[in-house]
């Protein structure tokens, strides 16, 4: 479920004190004597303890932080998102010329075979001397094959290890995913437990410039 993260702000209530208005210009009956607009007194609202407005300041300031934190947390994902795209083009590069060269060796192999079916089918016609060349010329590129598959070897082992380090970062990008994901919701009930308990509740502004100044000598120590 995805929430768009607001600005969390006090509200600030108004003054504590009780507020009585009386009409200027009620009139009288006068023959009951009574107040036709009688005086009306507005309910006093209930104010937060400083106890629990400390605590809702310290929850904006702790939701806050974690907001600023989880920005910083969302780019390293995205840093890390962007170093993996471009070591996945190497690796890619890397793979097709591994392919290229398996392909090589391959056709080499078939080359061989053949070169030594016509060698056996040609011999008995050749002179000696022409059939000693034509087998001098095969065996060398026989012996020159067993080198070429050690390469491809080589390098399929080195790409084998390429694979697997690329497959650990993806790994552990995921895993930065879903850590920032259940920080992310963590963060949103957070949010709405302050919404709930602190949100438009009326507080003495005295209780808050006192509770500031502690906060102000404490991170001054």
């Amino acid at each position: 479920m995805k929430r768009i993260l607001l600005p969390l702000v006090l509200v600030i209530a108004v003054s504590a004190q009780a507020q009585v208005t009386t009409n200027t210009k009620a009139k009288v009956d006068p023959k009951n004597n009574k107040v036709s607009n009688p005086v009306v007194e507005k309910p006093k609202p209930k104010l937060m303890t400083r106890d629990e407005l400390r605590a809702c300041i310290d929850t904006q300031e702790a939701n806050g932080k974690e907001a600023e934190a989880i920005k910083a947390e969302q780019a390293s994902y995205k840093a890390n998102a962007d170093k993996l795209k471009a070591e996945k083009g190497t690796i890619e590069a890397g793979e097709a010329a591994l392919g290229k060269q398996v392909e090589a060796v391959k056709a080499e192999k078939e080359a061989i075979l053949k070169a030594h079916e016509a060698l056996t089918a040609d011999a008995p016609k050749l002179e000696k001397a022409e059939l000693k060349a034509r087998n001098e010329a095969y065996m060398a590129r026989a012996n020159a094959f067993g080198p070429m598959v050690d390469a491809v070897k080589a390098a399929d082992a080195e790409q084998g290890v390429k694979r697997k380090a690329f497959s650990e970062k993806v790994d552990a990008l995921d895993a930065q995913f879903k850590a920032i994901e259940d920080r992310t919701e963590k963060h949103y009930d957070a949010n709405d437990k302050w919404k709930a308990e602190c949100q438009n509740k009326a507080y003495d502004e005295n209780d808050e410039k006192a509770i500031r100044k502690e906060k102000a000598a404490a991170a001054g120590k």
